[in-house]
């Protein structure tokens, strides 16, 4: 029997199936129809088997033909089957067959019963089962119907199946539009390599898919960012005489200017007019948007007198781009001038156009130009929504204004708009930032009350705010929440608890975690290995640091600024200073720009240590290369010249840090009081003392130990005494 011996072959070749990831469809020739089918699965007198007499056979397909055939939508089926009477037709594939054959003509019935048998058991699904329904659909042109088999058939993953529509199984017109339909489904899913390669298929075969279908190609392509894929499918449409339609050059338009693929784009601009199809205005906006995000906004603007030169109507889509490529340069008024250009051609802003105003506003801190085109929106009768209210509320999130965010969160409900995840999540990253954790956990429990249900990003906000806070326990209980619900953990997910098991001294689980990533398909970044090189430095496991710099270059990955300055960070610390010198020139090497954290990491480590030449070379290159050293920075200098007793070298970096505008800090005055202390110059140390206040700088603890620990126990007293006078004194000349 055919089925058989097509069995076999499919076993035979499963493992050539696995190995490659393109589907490989196994070729089983057929003469006919189903009849042809049926002609090698029966018996060479083409009698039904023995095992169902014939009569009986008969009578069952009478019964099946009684199926309810008033007039109803093709999908509903309301006959119920006897399992019993029925089970026979479909324990053996040709009786199966046999079945489908004789309700050819009646597609209610043969799709009522083939639905009944996928259900049961005993019902062999083989791809035979599938085509042979398929070819009865589309015959009687139950397309959706046939549409939905096919997908069932995607689901089994059914190999076979084109080979036998395109090798002659059946009539050419049904094999295409059988065809058509799977590369359907193919491109619905979003299967990149089996879409190409049916497409493929088809066109060696002369079968040429319908140019609805290529388009559908086309998007998933341009989804997936294939440039050169997209280029060789719509080359192959041209040479197959595949005429393409606006949607074919729109898509491929889109795809090209979002890439960066400027040549590719004109070119094709002129040959659609060329070949009789003239740019749309979807076109043009298509073309703006992508020029805009690339930030080629003059071009972008071109294009504008170049659509209204060819009679087509600007709409707020056209305009909204360039708007927001202005704003994201910071460029604020161009933007403006933009917005009203728009306005005097008679294009009126919608609140997409707002919304993209605020958003530019926001982000360079503009608030108070980002309320008044609030307000201006709601004046033209605009209603915000809940994209406009997000933006504000970020926007002062960013500036700390916490009091206006949350005004703006209760004046949204006054509006009947309903917060979002996003709302919420703003606002719950904003109290993590100020340490209000309880807060947080209870605008969480809102948030589920309210039947907004927190997503994966909502939960890793509140680790990671618990981590920084070093509330380790409270960020256990945040993920542990994020397993409980089932949520898929993301990159940032997995960083933060790659992190909390670093804190807790968890070294294996943090890098199974990393392992975990891979397997579902996430690549550890940069990110989640700085955590690691954090983590490993931190406990001094400088070999296995070593070990994980040389896995992130094996894995392709670039160690950033970041990666570099923790590595050097976690050699000094161990003495280890010609080794992390060692790091800083690989990292100049690599062309990273050390920022001033590198630069101060290792003045203080040499200049800590004695090594003062160097550490002045380091602050010397730093200035050289327009990196601007902090309070820290100076402090680390001034540490070590003081430890060095090179007290007025010290001095002229604290006038340095002055003209800088840097103001000395509490800890610039300890360690000018401990050195003088160390010294005996009392007189010094105290006229420091009372500097440090005068210019507001007030004293902790350390400061006072500085000042008293060189005294005996039996002249503390003493001491204090004098100092309360010495305050007093200067208070009193104030």
């Amino acid at each position: 029997m055919i089925y058989v011996r097509a069995s076999k072959a499919i076993a035979a070749r499963h493992q050539a199936i696995v190995s490659t990831t393109i589907p490989i469809f196994f070729k089983v020739h057929f003469s006919s129809p189903i009849s042809s089918i049926l002609n090698h699965c029966c018996d060479e007198n083409n009698k039904v088997p023995a095992a169902l007499p014939d009569s009986q056979f008969q009578h069952l397909i009478s019964e099946l033909t009684r199926v309810d055939t008033r007039p109803k939508h093709e999908y509903c089926i309301g006959k119920k089957f006897d399992p019993e009477k029925f089970r026979p037709l479909i324990v053996e594939t040709e009786l199966f067959l046999r079945v489908l054959d004789s309700l050819k003509e009646n597609p209610r019935a043969a799709f009522g019963f083939f639905r009944w048998a996928e259900g049961q058991p005993e019902f062999n699904r083989s791809e035979f089962a599938f085509y042979s329904m398929l070819e009865i659909l589309v015959v009687n042109n139950w397309i959706r119907t046939a549409y939905s088999v096919i997908e069932r058939a995607v689901d089994m993953n059914f190999d076979g199946l084109v080979d036998v529509l395109i090798d002659g199984c059946v009539r050419s017109d049904v094999a295409v539009q059988l065809i058509n339909l799977l590369l359907w489904v193919y491109t619905k899913r979003s299967m990149v390599e089996p879409c190409l390669w049916v497409f493929k298929r088809m066109i060696s075969d002369g079968l040429l898919p319908d140019v609805k279908n290529c388009n559908r190609v086309l998007r998933v392509l341009r989804d997936k960012k294939m440039v050169t894929e997209a280029t060789e499918v719509y080359r192959m449409m041209d040479i197959v005489g595949i005429k393409p339609t606006i949607f074919t050059y729109n898509t491929l338009l889109d795809l090209y200017s979002k890439q960066g693929e400027v040549q590719k784009a004109l070119d094709l601009l002129s040959e659609m007019q060329n070949k009789g199809c003239p740019p749309s205005d979807v076109s043009y906006n298509i073309l703006i948007n992508g020029w805009s995000r690339q930030g080629n906004l003059g071009q972008g603007e071109a294009l504008i007198e170049m659509m209204i030169k060819q009679g087509l109507k600007e709409s707020a889509f056209t305009y909204n781009p360039l708007i927001r490529g202005y704003l994201k340069k910071g460029m604020l008024d161009e933007a403006i001038d933009i917005l009203k250009e728009m306005e005097i051609r008679g294009v009126s802003p919608t609140v997409s156009t707002y919304n993209t105003c605020l958003y530019g506003l926001c982000e360079h801190g503009k608030m108070e130009d980002a309320r008044q085109s609030f307000m201006e929106m709601m004046e033209r009768d605009l209603a915000p929504d809940i994209v406009s209210y997000n933006t504000l509320i970020w926007g002062y999130c960013r500036l700390k204004n916490f009091d206006e965010a949350f005004d703006l969160f209760h004046e949204l409900r006054g509006k009947h708009l309903v917060p979002s995840v996003v709302t919420y999540n703003i606002l719950l990253h904003s109290l993590c930032q100020l340490g209000k954790l309880e807060f947080a956990k209870q605008l969480k429990e809102e948030m589920i009350a309210e039947e907004i249900q927190p997503d994966v990003f909502t939960y890793t906000i509140l680790a990671n705010g618990a981590l920084k806070a070093g509330n380790l326990l409270m960020a256990e209980e945040f993920y542990d929440e994020i397993l409980y619900r089932g949520l898929q953990l993301d990159h940032f997910a997995y960083s933060t608890r790659i992190q909390l098991d670093m804190q807790q001294g968890m070294v294996p689980g943090a890098f199974s975690l990393g392992e975990e990533m891979i397997k579902q398909g996430l690549q550890p970044g940069v990110f989640a290995y700085n955590i690691c090189m954090d983590g490993l430095c931190k406990i001094r496991d400088l070999h296995g640091a070593d070990k994980l710099h040389q896995d992130m270059v094996s894995y392709g990955l670039s160690p950033d600024h970041v990666t570099y300055t923790t590595y050097i960070h976690g050699h000094l610390k161990a003495g280890h200073l010609q080794k992390a010198r060692d790091i800083f020139s690989e990292m100049l090497h690599k062309g990273l720009s050390p920022s001033v954290v590198t630069y101060t990491v290792l003045i203080h480590a040499h200049a800590s240590r004695g090594r003062l030449a160097l550490a002045s070379n380091y602050f010397s290159e730093m200035r050289q290369k327009g990196v601007s050293a902090n309070v820290i920075t100076y402090n680390a200098l001034i540490n070590g010249l003081c430890k060095a007793r090179r007290i007025y070298e010290a001095y002229m970096v604290v006038a340095e840090m002055r003209e800088n505008g840097i103001l000395p800090n509490k800890y610039t005055y300890t360690i000018i009081i401990n050195e003088h202390c160390e010294i005996g110059n009392w007189q010094e140390a105290f006229r420091f003392y009372i500097e440090m206040q005068e210019k507001g700088v007030w004293p902790d603890s350390c400061t006072h130990m500085v000042l008293l620990k060189l005294l005996g126990k039996d002249h503390e007293l003493h001491t204090a005494q004098c100092i309360e006078d010495i305050i007093g004194g200067a208070e009193d000349t104030l």
